[in-house]
């Protein structure tokens, strides 16, 4: 009987354990590989949403030779309907190994917006010291394709349906 009873409490522990450690990726999307050709160092931008109880957050990483360089300024989403999302700059960036992240604040309504529309392409930039063998700075635009040589069809697309996938967050 003690026996049962010891199982059944670990076998709690574990499964509480597991539910927790998972909750977190509950409220934030895959993270999506968009192409950026204008990027010569890895020409992907990871592009990535997570739901807040404000609205949400845009998380964009790029590889980099330079820790220095940040992704910084005004970013734009354009979206499938020919509106722009316009995120201001807040400092909010970490280092993920070689990739230098930024985030960028979402209210309720561009959230929404985000729901009903897909990412077409973002523009940002890419700021820091330039030197030699440092990374590269500038403008980009990520487009949201998953090659650049794909074909377009209804049974495989090649675009990443980030409309729907935030749309599942809620």
């Amino acid at each position: 009987m003690r026996q049962k009873v010891s199982f059944t409490v670990v076998l709690i522990l574990c499964i509480l354990n597991w539910v927790y450690a998972q909750a977190p990726q509950a409220n934030q999307t895959a993270v999506w590989p968009f192409m950026c050709e204008q990027y010569a160092f890895s020409g992907i931008v990871e592009v990535q949403i997570s739901i807040t109880p404000k609205g949400g957050t845009l998380k964009l990483a790029v590889e980099s030779a330079s820790s220095s360089s940040i992704i910084a300024g005004t970013t734009y989403l354009f979206l499938k309907n020919n509106t722009v999302i316009t995120c201001l700059d807040k400092n909010k960036r970490s280092i993920d190994g070689t990739k230098i992240v930024s985030y960028f604040d979402l209210n309720a309504q561009e959230m929404k917006q985000l729901q009903f529309n897909r990412i077409d392409f973002i523009h940002f930039n890419i700021k820091g010291n330039s030197r030699i063998f440092s990374g590269q700075l500038g403008n980009f635009t990520a487009l949201n394709k998953r090659s650049f040589f794909g074909k377009d069809t209804p049974e495989n697309p090649n675009y990443f349906d980030t409309a729907l996938a935030i749309k599942a967050l809620y």
